[in-house]
């Protein structure tokens, strides 16, 4: 097929030696099968941020870090090279957090390399070699959605104990090859110690794939895999071999509300008298 422009560069530096077919064309890139000496890879062009429908959400960029200082105070202002940079940053983050999670043994494609916006990683693959199919496009038999559901969430904590939250986990960004769940597409991945939002989309992650996977086990839909792994994390108790129970025991504790309403009548009369005029002020003392 025809070589599209931005994979040109890498066609003419060697990196690529044949565009074979476009994958997918989604909201926030475009992705290719390339063929890198005798090995198939992806190749994933990131749209410019006007061209993406996917917002660049204060809520995800909560947290994370630049080491360079010069960078990171340009980040902060509305200037051309400020919003250059912090483009570059989110860009920066799915490779960053690719790397990190593979490292943590994460089911997630494997990096190749990052190019003028232009990410070079494994091909993932079903049985018979072909480009993995994504989880909303298979049928599962109960077993399986019980084994793959077990599977996403062993990643989900290993990306926590990673300091990772994927942020818009959901059957579109999961594929399937031959043994079991990749987890894929991690540019707004939330930094978990940083983020004041990540327990919220941690939970709403987890959920996404209990409603998924409780449609072929009804079973799952009972369970509270979100709530349970955050609370873990919060007491310091998470691991990545950590074993879970999908069950979670909220706080029965019953609110006294006389007494709150009494707290709040003793401040409310403090505030008032502390506001009062004192008598030398109302005789103009």
């Amino acid at each position: 097929m025809k070589v599209p422009k931005r994979l040109q560069p890498l066609v003419d530096d060697g990196m690529i030696d044949e565009v074979i077919a476009q994958l997918m064309s989604g909201k926030e890139a475009q992705v290719y099968v390339v063929r890198c000496g005798d090995d198939l890879r992806c190749a994933k062009i990131f749209k410019e941020a006007r061209q993406r429908s996917f917002k660049q959400a204060v809520q995800y960029q909560e947290g994370r870090k630049t080491r360079n200082s010069r960078r990171a105070r340009a980040m902060s202002k509305k200037t051309r090279y400020g919003q250059q940079e912090q483009e570059q940053a989110w860009l920066n983050a799915e490779v960053d957090a690719l790397y990190r999670l593979a490292s943590a043994g994460v089911r997630v494609p494997q990096p190749c390399g990052f190019v003028n916006g232009v990410l070079l990683m494994e091909l993932v693959s079903d049985g018979e070699g072909y480009a993995a199919p994504r989880l909303d496009d298979v049928t599962l038999s109960a077993e399986q959605a019980r084994d793959y559901h077990g599977l996403v969430m062993a990643d989900v904590v290993r990306m926590l104990c990673a300091g990772l939250v994927h942020g818009d986990l959901s059957e579109f960004n999961v594929l399937v090859d031959r043994h079991g769940p990749v987890i894929i597409d991690l540019p707004q991945a939330v930094d978990a110690s940083g983020n004041n939002s990540a327990a919220m989309m941690l939970e709403r992650d987890v959920d996404n794939m209990r409603a998924y996977f409780g449609r072929f086990a009804p079973e799952l839909l009972k369970t509270e895999y979100g709530k349970e792994i955050w609370a873990l994390y919060e007491a310091g108790e998470l691991h990545p071999d950590s074993s879970l129970t999908g069950h979670f025991e909220h706080d029965a504790t019953s609110v006294d509300v006389g007494n709150l309403m009494a707290v709040i009548d003793d401040v409310r009369e403090e505030q008032a008298e502390r506001m009062a005029p004192t008598w030398d002020e109302l005789n103009g003392d």
